[in-house]
């Protein structure tokens, strides 16, 4: 059984003062989603401050990007080896927002993947389509490709050992369209399979994360999915009773196996 796995992505939001609330409140109301694991990832800044308030409990820090060098004249970037030192256990990368506002490409990823691993951190691989393509039914042809990249690559059983991935489908994030659990579960059972031609048991045992738009009202039918084992949250992390919800309905995974 893939153990359920709640991420918070806090963005660019929040202030010292709140980034230290919403953390005690998510750390408090772990007692009540035993079983699944969660993870929160504030920005950069505020790092240190979580993770102090998450010292000793079961809920795991995270950052939301992290560089493809080691160390050097990067102004503005940080390392793998910084998170760590931080006591980070997580990272995102390949985040939608950082592939289209920053223009990081599919092996600019994959040399972030490859970094942050080495610095022993577990990355969170997005990938997903926006709704152009969804719309000129390429979502497999663009998620083969994300994941292609990866897959090709010589060390690729390797590299899928310590890795979570997250399907984020882009087209329904903001757009006022909605992805049933139905069409998730599609993309997530795809997802399996790609990696499955690759390396049969890591995709086995690989937790696959949902990242559109999940909210209390819909992650129960959501996580219920078969192939969807846990949401990497946005908006919905921001908000303690909110993501607590959502990290209590993760706890259908456990009962559905």
């Amino acid at each position: 059984m893939r153990k359920p796995f709640v991420v918070g992505n806090w963005k660019m939001n929040g202030v010292l003062a709140s980034a230290r609330a919403l953390a005690a409140a998510v750390r408090q109301a772990h007692t009540h989603c035993p079983g699944v694991e969660i993870a929160l990832c504030p920005p950069f800044v505020y790092l240190g401050a979580v993770a102090e308030v998450l010292a000793g409990s079961e809920v795991a820090s995270g950052a939301q990007s992290v560089c493809e060098f080691e160390q050097g004249a990067y102004t503005g970037e940080v390392s793998a080896e910084m998170l760590s030192d931080l006591g980070m256990r997580y990272v995102i990368v390949g985040h939608s927002e950082r592939r289209a506002l920053f223009g990081e490409s599919d092996e600019r990823v994959l040399a972030k993947l490859r970094r942050a691993q080495a610095a022993g951190l577990t990355p969170i691989l997005c990938v997903g389509e926006t709704l152009q393509e969804r719309q000129a039914q390429a979502t497999e042809t663009v998620i083969a490709r994300q994941l292609d990249t990866l897959l090709n690559a010589a060390d690729a059983t390797a590299l899928l050992e310590n890795l979570v991935l997250a399907y984020e489908p882009v087209w329904a994030i903001g757009t006022g369209e909605t992805a049933t659990p139905q069409q998730a579960q599609a993309v997530h059972a795809f997802i399996r399979a790609r990696i499955a031609c690759t390396a049969p048991q890591p995709a086995a045992g690989m937790r696959v994360l949902y990242g559109g738009s999940v909210k209390p009202g819909n992650a129960v039918e959501l996580f219920a999915m078969p192939d969807i084992d846990g949401g990497l949250i946005g908006g919905a992390a921001l908000k303690a009773e909110d993501f607590i919800a959502i990290c209590v309905a993760a706890l259908t995974r456990l009962a559905c196996a």
